[in-house]
């Protein structure tokens, strides 16, 4: 495995889709994604500049972050998150790309204060209605930010989703395509206080679609450090 190579064919793939789009390549920021790759592999990717990384599960991130405590890399927590597990959250995490209620919201703004910290925030969007996955439905994500604002703690920075896993590109591109229209709704109708620059979506097999509907951050994993013998299934139901 050539983590090296690998993510310079990724960057290149990256400019490609921009230029399809219309778009400038600075406009898209790479999540590598280190669900059940090691710490020594990390270590190894480092240098290469992946100082900030997404991890799935809380524990596998929290054992990782204390590890590697002596690497500078900021820790993006983007499964789903329980309630209980807020206080673990709070202590390590820079970022949460899954937010998708008001209970977990105000138990991690509570902990945050806690800490005397602040974390960036995207609201996990179900964008094929897939019954299955976390995340609101996108007729609910304005009346939802609109009870965010009394939470200080939590910096909202935009929205995450995950497409329909599909052979059709266009049933995958209808994901992308509404979360870009929430986005822009959300804009024009929520509390100013909101920041909604951020669309996470597009991963290794759907990346250069979400470039193309306007995607501002990808996550990419396998691409990156190789097949996982985990199946997805047991990171994103």
């Amino acid at each position: 495995m050539d983590i090296k190579k690998n993510l310079e064919m990724i960057n290149n793939r990256i400019e490609t889709a921009c230029r399809k789009a219309g778009r400038h390549p600075s406009e898209v920021t790479l999540l590598p994604v280190t669900k059940t790759i090691p710490c020594s592999v990390i270590k190894e990717a480092f240098p290469l500049g992946l100082n900030r990384v997404g991890e799935n599960m809380v524990q596998e991130a929290k054992r990782k972050a204390e590890e590697l405590q002596d690497f500078d890399i900021d820790w993006c927590v983007i499964g789903h998150l329980q309630k209980n597990k807020a206080k673990y959250v709070a202590k390590f995490a820079k970022e949460l790309h899954s937010l998708d209620n008001l209970k977990l919201a105000s138990e991690l703004d509570k902990r945050l204060q806690i800490e005397g910290r602040s974390m960036d925030i995207l609201i996990q969007v179900n964008s094929s209605g897939e019954i299955q996955k976390y995340g609101l439905p996108p007729e609910d994500v304005l009346n939802f930010s609109k009870e965010l604002s009394v939470f200080s703690s939590l910096k909202i920075r935009g929205l995450m989703t995950l497409a329909l896993f599909s052979s059709t590109e266009e049933k995958v591109r209808s994901c992308f395509k509404k979360i870009y229209e929430l986005q822009e709704l959300l804009r024009q109708k929520s509390s100013p206080k909101l920041n909604w620059d951020v669309l996470s979506m597009g991963m290794s097999g759907d990346f250069e679609i979400a470039i193309e509907e306007g995607a501002t951050e990808i996550r990419i994993g396998q691409a990156i450090f190789g097949a996982r013998h985990t199946t997805d299934s047991h990171y994103w139901p």
